[in-house]
Order: structure tokens, then sequence, then C-alpha cells
């Protein structure tokens, strides 16, 4: 059990039915099924800027790219720097799967 406030026992559970899917796929959907489409798009434009941070592109470029707002790249770029850590772990996973199949 982890032990910030706000994590709940319905957001444990969502996590373990998350870690249970085995294929993109599978992820895709069951995000359908749980997310509305604008919910989605939100969450998919927030990874796409979080991985084009790493790259060093500017807000500009990257709201440019991603439909984002500069201010919610701004936002994402604070929680990848200073946030519980999640964005890091899932952009060195990244990272480290690319170095793997390249």
């Amino acid at each position: 059990m982890l032990s910030d406030n706000w994590i709940t026992d319905e957001l444990e559970d969502l996590c373990q039915a998350l870690l249970g899917l085995e294929t993109v796929e599978e992820m895709a959907l069951f995000l359908r099924d749980l997310c509305t489409r604008t919910e989605i798009e939100g969450l998919s434009s927030r990874w796409s800027a979080a991985v084009l941070l790493e790259s060093g592109l500017s807000y500009r470029e990257i709201s440019e790219q991603t439909g984002t707002s500069i201010t919610t790249v701004g936002r994402v770029n604070e929680w990848r720097r200073y946030g519980a850590g999640g964005y890091r772990i899932a952009l060195d996973r990244l990272k480290k799967a690319g170095a793997d199949n390249g």
C-alpha cells in the first residue's frame, strides 16, 4: 500500500488493473472504455509534451506540435522535473527500451 493521502483504494485498484494489461492494444482498449476521447487526447498530449521536453524542444515548439497550450507544457515540465517521479520513471524506461531496441 502506498502512503500518500491522495492514493485511495480505488486508485490502487485502477493501478492493479493497468498493470494487468499486457499489450499496447489491451491498454488502448481499456483506456477507451475508461476515458472519454477528450480525456484520452489530454493524457496523450501531456505524455507527448513530456517526451518532447526530454528532447530539448521549446515550449512553443511543443505546443505547436502537440496542440497543447504553452501553459500545459509548462505544467508538464514542472511535474516532470519536480513531481512525484512518475514521469521520470516512464521516460527513463522509454529511453532504455529505445536503447535496447536500437
